[in-house]
């Protein structure tokens, strides 16, 4: 696992990555009017201009009202601070709003760890699994996107890493590991990691 040591460029992704889950992913296609199978970026995206606009006004409410239930997840700080301490530069590309995430970090106490400008949401680079993120963030660190990782909790966040070239971690809780095809490595909790990094402080 040299490549977790060595590679000082990381891209995370936010909800249920950094944070424990508490987005009620059917409960707010419910409270919007989509289809239980629809994304609901995707399915916001063909609306109207005008509904469109609407219902994004109501799925930021709700967003910001979830940003203040988070909790941090088990590993978060210390793999952040570690990452921080050896100069690694750090990202967040979320498919909420750069606005809420900044609320969520601040909530958490991790957004100091973060420069503004590397906090991406779904304004600033087309949602993932669209790799535009990772790409924006890379070409701010002046770096390959081959040479970043991106962490995250869900098939999008690790489709959009190997669509940019990343190296991709899969954090899950439940242990199930469901795309293996797109994962580097797979762990249940970032507390996993710190023993894979910490060697190179």
């Amino acid at each position: 696992m040299d490549w977790l040591r060595e590679n000082n460029h990381w891209v995370f992704d936010l909800d249920g990555t950094l944070t424990v889950p508490v987005h009620d992913f059917a409960a707010i296609r419910s409270e919007l009017g989509i289809p239980s199978e629809a994304d609901i970026l995707d399915f916001l995206a063909a609306l109207p201009e005008a509904e469109a606009a609407r219902r994004h006004a109501r799925l930021n409410e709700i967003e910001l009202e979830l940003s203040a239930r988070t909790v941090v997840a088990p590993g978060a700080v210390r793999l952040v601070e570690c990452l921080a301490l050896r100069g690694a530069r750090l990202g967040i590309l979320t498919r909420n709003t750069r606005e809420i995430a900044l609320v969520t970090l601040s909530h958490l106490g991790l957004l100091d760890y973060f420069e503004p400008a590397a906090i991406v949401g779904r304004d600033e680079a087309p949602p993932k699994p669209e790799p535009d993120g990772i790409r924006r963030l890379a070409g701010q660190w002046g770096a390959d996107p081959t040479a970043t990782i991106m962490v995250g909790d869900y098939l999008f966040d690790l489709q959009a890493g190997k669509a940019a070239g990343a190296t991709t971690v899969h954090v899950d809780r439940t242990g199930s590991f469901r795309w293996p095809e797109f994962a580097d490595l797979a762990v249940v909790s970032l507390d996993e990691l710190l023993p894979l990094i910490e060697p190179a402080l």
